[in-house]
C-alpha cells in the first residue's frame, strides 16, 4: 500500500495567500510535498489575466519548494449549491465555473479535481420529485465535466460525500446510489473521503464510522481528507494532544482498516480549518506541525 501525506491549502485561506507565503509553509514549516489546492485561494472567475499571472506565481512557488498540486477542490467560499441550484441558468454558469476551475487544476499539474456533489435548497429537498429533478440534472453537468477533464488529460472527477440529506452523499447507501448514476463518465467519478463526515441522524452507525466508510470506498478514493474527529462531528480539528485525548481518529487504525479493504494508492490530506478568532487563528502553523508529527510516524511504520 502506498500512502502518501499531504495537506489542503484551505488552511491559507485570507491568511497566506501569496503562493511564496503558503507554499512556505508547506515546505519549510510542515515539510511535505503534497497539496490539494483550493479554488477560494484562487478562484477561476477572477479576470483572465489575473488568473493566469497568479497561475504562474504558484506553479513558480511550488516548483520551487519541491511541491506538486495532486488535486484541487471547493473550499469554504464556494460551499454554495452550485449545479444544484434550482435555477437552470445559475446552474448552467456553474458548468461554466467548473471548467475554468479544471483549465486551472490542468495547468497547476492537478491529475483530479472535484467538489461537493451539489447542495439542494431546503424547499428542493423536501419535495421527493423535484430532489429527484435536480439530482438528475447534477449527474447529466457533472457528466459533461468529465468530458472536459478528459479533454485536460486529467485522470478523475470526484465528490465528497456529506453529513445531511441535501448535501448528498450522506450515508454509505447514498453514496453508493450516486456513484452507480456515475458509471458512465468520460473519466471516473471517485470520491474524496472524509474521516469526519457522515449523518448522525442515521439509524445505521456505520453511517457515523469512518473504518466503515474506508472499507466500503477506499479503492474509489484517491484523496481522504482527515482531521481529528469529536462525538458531535462538529469541526475541523487538528491532531492536537488535548483534541487527541477526545478523538476518534488514531494513525494506525486508520491506516490499518486502509489496508484491508485494498486500498493501493491513496493521498492522506490534513484538512484542518481554525476560526478567525482568538486564540486559533495564531496557533494554525503550530497545530498544523503537531498534526503533521502525529501521523508522521504510523505512515513511515507502515512502510518498513
Amino acid at each position: 500500500m502506498h500512502v502518501r501525506l499531504g495537506i489542503n491549502t484551505g488552511f491559507a485561506i485570507n491568511r497566506f495567500p501569496e503562493p511564496d507565503d503558503w507554499t512556505s509553509v508547506v515546505a519549510d514549516e510542515l515539510g511535505l510535498n503534497i497539496v490539494q489546492f483550493t479554488a477560494d485561494l484562487l478562484n477561476p472567475s477572477l479576470p483572465e489575466n489575473v488568473v493566469r499571472r497568479q497561475t504562474e506565481l504558484v506553479r513558480d512557488a511550488c516548483a520551487h519548494k519541491g511541491i506538486r498540486v495532486e488535486s484541487t477542490f471547493t473550499s469554504q467560499f464556494t460551499r454554495v449549491n452550485h449545479l444544484l441550484h434550482p435555477d437552470p441558468d445559475t446552474r448552467r454558469a456553474w458548468v461554466t465555473w467548473f471548467k475554468q476551475f479544471f483549465d486551472l487544476s490542468a495547468a497547476l499539474g492537478a491529475e483530479g479535481s472535484g467538489s461537493h456533489f451539489g447542495i439542494l435548497p431546503v424547499r428542493d429537498n423536501e419535495s421527493p420529485a423535484v430532489r429527484e429533478q435536480r439530482i438528475a440534472a447534477g449527474v447529466e453537468a457533472w457528466r459533461e465535466l468529465s468530458e472536459h477533464a478528459a479533454g485536460l488529460g486529467m485522470r478523475y472527477v470526484m465528490f465528497e460525500p456529506m453529513s445531511v440529506t441535501r448535501e448528498l452523499g450522506e450515508t454509505i447507501a447514498a453514496t453508493e446510489a450516486l456513484l452507480q448514476r456515475c458509471t458512465d463518465f468520460a473519466v471516473p467519478m471517485l470520491l474524496c473521503l472524509d474521516v469526519d463526515h457522515g449523518d448522525l441522524q442515521s439509524p445505521n452507525a456505520d453511517d457515523t464510522d469512518a473504518h466503515a466508510w474506508i472499507r466500503a470506498f477506499g479503492t474509489r478514493s484517491p484523496v481522504i481528507h482527515i482531521k481529528q474527529s469529536l462525538r458531535d462531528k462538529g469541526g475541523h480539528y487538528p491532531f492536537t494532544a488535548a483534541y487527541n485525548q477526545r478523538g476518534k481518529i488514531v494513525p494506525e487504525e486508520i491506516l490499518q482498516t486502509m489496508r484491508e479493504a485494498g486500498v493501493q494508492d491513496c493521498t492522506l490530506l490534513l484538512e484542518i480549518s481554525h476560526r478567525e478568532r482568538w486564540p486559533s487563528d495564531y496557533t494554525v502553523v503550530r497545530d498544523l506541525k503537531e498534526s503533521v508529527e502525529y501521523w508522521r510516524p504510523a505512515i513511515s511504520n507502515m512502510r518498513t
